[in-house]
C-alpha cells in the first residue's frame, strides 16, 4: 500500500512499497536532496521530520536528533511531511 509523502510547500506524492527508501522516492519526482554516503553513516541527507512516523532499514551512525530523519535509509510507516534543508 502507498504511502504520501509531502515535501513541506509542494504537492503531495505517493511512495509504493517498491521503493528502497525515501532518498529515492524524493529523487524519482525530482526533488534534491543532499546526501553523500546513502547507507546512514554520514547524515548529510538529514531531513525535518514535520509529521508522521518512518523506520529504518538499517539503524543510522549518523546522529539523529528528535524530529529528525535520514531520508537515505529510511521508509514511511505512515503518510509523512518533510521539509527539506
Amino acid at each position: 500500500m502507498s504511502k504520501q509523502l509531502k515535501v513541506h510547500g509542494q504537492d503531495p506524492i505517493d511512495i509504493d512499497d517498491s521503493c528502497p527508501n525515501l532518498l529515492t522516492a524524493l529523487e524519482h519526482h525530482g526533488l534534491h536532496v543532499q546526501y553523500h554516503c546513502r547507507e546512514g553513516f554520514c547524515g548529510a541527507c538529514r531531513c525535518k521530520l514535520i509529521s508522521g512516523e518512518v523506520t529504518y532499514i538499517n539503524e543510522p551512525l549518523a546522529f539523529v536528533r528528535e524530529g529528525e530523519v535520514l531520508v537515505c535509509c529510511s521508509l514511511p510507516q505512515t503518510d509523512i511531511e518533510l521539509e527539506i534543508p
